[in-house]
């Protein structure tokens, strides 16, 4: 297998982690107000997430610094033509980790619902323009001969880019919905099943017809197998939840997060960023990649690596594995001025 190969399969498996991962979190951000009828609630809510939340995230600094690295001129044209949506999306997720870490530092309950409106903020935009550009890098956008984006902001909201924004958002708001499900006990379990109840219509619908459009636009032949899983998956997930296994719910959609990135991927390869003005302009994995000599050192580097990480957020993950409910809740306590 070719470095350039391995590399573009890498930045896959990265992308799985972080909408695996982060995708929950941000469900759980979507649901503080729906779900948190109290400010006891919503304190549930947050801690589901709060041993976790910021190591997810981890993964979508690796996976931007990774296409850096790997393939610059990807990197240089992602960024600089998708730069307002990006930034959008680094302004959302700055806030909403300030309001994690702020909103219990003063003892109002004013102070404390702005922060949770920053938090449902900064989840709902990433959840909705990650998918919006996702869709677009698939389905190609306008690039010169020279490797610059020549749309605008516009550009990117057409049809198949804004299904990607709801397929997105849906779905993190499902897989949001069975974390909590699977994190909590009493009244939020149960709101939290009911809300999964409600959206998964929505995610298996529109998630359906985002993959087959996908699909039948340029997929190759092997990629119906991941888009059929992420159906099945999704389905999965909705009876597992109508019969209280919210484990196996949970697993489910992490499955068609998985699948649906696979049926992406796979479409896009050797693609990095198809233009739409000319197929000549289309950055590959190959004109867009590093040297090889770069390529070569990274992949030592991913390899030592990538188990350490993996070992150390499945061992963070284990010591905060159980349950909570609106018991284990102490008082506020807001450390007193000097």
């Amino acid at each position: 297998m070719e470095l350039t190969t391995f590399w573009f399969i890498l930045l896959g498996v990265l992308w799985t982690g972080y909408f695996f991962l982060e995708g929950f979190d941000f469900g759980v951000g979507m649901l503080l107000h729906p779900l948190g009828r109290t400010e006891v609630d919503r304190r549930v809510l947050v801690n589901t997430i709060g041993p976790v939340w910021d190591g997810n995230e981890v993964w979508l600094l690796t996976a931007g610094g990774a296409t850096f690295a790997a393939f610059p001129n990807w990197y240089a044209t992602l960024f600089s033509g998708f730069y307002l949506a990006l930034f959008l999306i680094l302004v959302a997720l700055i806030l909403r980790c300030v309001a994690f870490e702020f909103r219990g530092k003063v003892d109002s309950d004013t102070w404390r619902r702005r922060w949770d409106l920053a938090i449902a903020f900064g989840s709902w935009v990433p959840a909705v323009l990650w998918g919006v550009a996702f869709a677009n890098i698939v389905a190609g956008v306008p690039i010169n001969a020279k490797g610059d984006y020549t749309g605008t902001l516009l550009t990117l909201l057409n049809p198949f880019g804004l299904l990607g924004g709801v397929v997105t958002a849906s779905l993190f708001l499902l897989h949001g919905a069975h974390f909590v499900a699977l994190k909590t006990e009493g009244p939020i379990h149960d709101r939290a099943r009911t809300a999964a109840t409600r959206i998964a219509p929505v995610t298996i619908v529109s998630g359906a017809v985002f993959l087959i459009w996908n699909q039948a636009a340029r997929g190759p032949a092997w990629a119906w197998a991941p888009v059929l899983v992420a159906a099945v998956a999704l389905v999965a997930s909705a009876a597992a939840n109508r019969l209280d296994r919210d484990g196996w719910a949970f697993v489910a959609t992490g499955i068609a997060i998985a699948a649906a990135v696979l049926a992406l991927f796979g479409s896009l390869f050797p693609n990095v960023m198809p233009s739409t003005t000319d197929p000549a302009f289309n950055l590959t994995v190959h004109n867009a990649s590093s040297t090889a000599y770069t390529l070569r050192v990274m992949s030592w580097v991913a390899v030592v690596m990538t188990p350490v990480v993996l070992a150390y957020q499945a061992w963070s993950y284990w010591v905060f594995r159980k349950r909570i409910s609106t018991d284990h809740i102490p008082p506020v306590r807001v450390p007193s001025r000097v």
